[in-house]
């Protein structure tokens, strides 16, 4: 009998089964970290081994990333190395570019393809999950490619927050009113989440930063928040959104809706409604679109090119197809209007993976599948130290309470206690000293002083950084 065949019996693996996660974020660890666990006796004896496919070694809790720009987190903590968290998962730092399921194989690109120049490898695999979340949605604006930065990443959190601190150094330093202007002009396109929680964070560190500049002040700097729609955060509701846009404005930040950005080429932020701003900082969060890994693939995609999912979160249509998250239409059995999809949003997609990994697991072990359903609790966001907005289970907070609410929520939803016990003590530690507002943009060129030491070319010309910085 080959070996890789086994017995039916309640509670054991049918047969040996290769499971390959594509994607580490929160889908993606969730899932391999509940079948690392429920799988672990059939891990030990070899009949089942897991492999995380993921450009980063890390997962990223992308809600601390407005508090690590501001500098409240430091952004060790707000990533999960994947290694230590899931030492029984085969992790491999790559992407996925194409997925044959018909034929179970997937084809990746990895660090080490790129080095031995063999183009691609595949990789076969008995049982997917297909979580490689979404990428920036942009448009055919000028100049956005050369001169904006996005904020997904811990790695673009972190450059703005030193970008940031570089405009008010050069505001500070230069005489030149139209070089000062345009280095305090700070203009974010997107009035979702990540836009106005990364612009409260920033406004709030720059507000308290210019304390320590002898010529720039606060109402020296002009922060921009453009939005097409007609009200910000519409997941707080649209009582809380408006709160919003009044505390902003109360804060001399420019709230536009209705708005467009139409252009931002040669450092020139041109708006729908005829306005233009000299600046030299441009944040684009204006929405997401799923991985392109998803068209590359024989599985059914909606319209909006996310996969088409069941309620067990099951590719609809296939077999051994999973998915979640940003990446999957899930069904949403709770909602009242038939044919809606869960949102995708951190409080699904943790809730998705942990049914999802049982179900993998059910499915090896001959069992009735569980059906995804969790109705939406609510929304928190953070607009800078102690402000905040927030609906929760139909009640509505905002100030201190909201911002409380906030941290208190997503202290319980970081993986690990480690992280827990690491972010609860910087948390502490900012409550009791002063801010840190020291910019580190030279971690961005590290050879760049030992090359002009060594008597080579500055390998960085100040004018082809995209953000302006020097």
């Amino acid at each position: 009998m080959d070996k890789r065949k086994r017995r039916v019996r309640h509670g054991m693996v049918k047969e040996r089964a290769r499971i390959l996660v594509v994607g580490g974020g929160y889908v993606g660890m969730y899932t391999a970290l509940r079948l690392q666990r429920r799988l672990k006796p059939e891990l030990g004896r070899g009949e089942a081994e897991i492999t995380v496919v993921t450009p980063d070694p890390y997962m990223t809790y992308q809600p601390f990333l407005p508090e690590a720009a501001a500098g409240s987190i430091s952004p060790r903590h707000v990533v999960v190395p994947l290694r230590r968290v899931l030492p029984e998962c085969r992790i491999i730092i790559g992407e996925a570019t194409a997925i044959d399921h018909a034929k179970r194989t997937a084809t990746l690109t990895t660090l080490a393809t790129e080095e031995e120049g063999t183009g691609t490898e595949q990789l076969s695999y008995d049982e997917l999950v297909l979580a490689p979340g979404s990428v920036s949605r942009t448009l055919p604006i000028p100049g956005l490619a050369d001169h904006a930065i996005g904020f997904k990443t811990v790695e673009e959190a972190i450059g703005l927050r030193n970008h940031v601190i570089e405009q008010m150094d050069i505001a500070s330093s230069t005489r030149d009113p139209e070089i000062r202007d345009a280095a305090l002009t700070f203009v974010f396109v997107g009035g979702g989440y990540a836009g106005v929680e990364a612009l409260g964070e920033l406004e709030d560190m720059a507000r308290y930063a210019a304390r320590y500049y002898h010529n720039v002040r606060p109402e020296d700097m002009k922060w921009i928040l453009v939005e097409a729609s007609d009200r910000i955060l519409p997941e707080v509701g649209e009582d809380m959104g408006r709160y919003t846009v009044t505390e902003l404005r109360r804060r001399n930040i420019d709230v536009r809706l209705h708005t467009r950005l139409e252009s931002c080429a040669d450092r020139v932020a041109v708006l729908s409604d005829g306005a233009r701003f000299p600046t030299r900082t441009v944040v684009w969060t204006a929405g997401v679109k799923p991985h392109p890994v998803l068209a590359a693939s024989d599985l059914p995609l909606n319209a909006r090119g996310r996969l088409k999912c069941t309620p067990e979160l099951t590719v609809d249509g296939t077999t051994h197809a999973w998915a979640a998250g940003d990446a999957a239409a899930v069904p949403d059995v709770t909602a009242a209007e038939p044919g809606t999809d869960c949102a995708p949003n951190a409080q699904h997609a943790v809730r998705q993976a942990k049914v999802l990994g049982d179900n993998i697991v059910h499915t090896l072990r001959g069992e009735p599948l569980e059906t995804y359903a969790h109705k939406y609790a609510g929304s928190v966001a953070s607009l800078g130290f102690h402000k905040g907005v927030a609906q929760v289970y139909g009640r509505k907070l905002k100030g201190y309470p909201a911002w409380f609410m906030h941290r208190v929520y997503h202290l319980s939803r970081v993986p690990t206690f480690n992280r827990k016990a690491r972010v609860l003590a910087e948390w502490t530690l900012s409550g009791l000293f002063k801010r840190e507002i020291v910019s580190l943009g030279s971690l961005e060129h590290p050879r760049a002083e030992f090359e002009l030491a060594a008597g080579g070319k500055h390998p960085h010309n100040p004018g082809d950084d995209t953000k302006g910085s020097s």
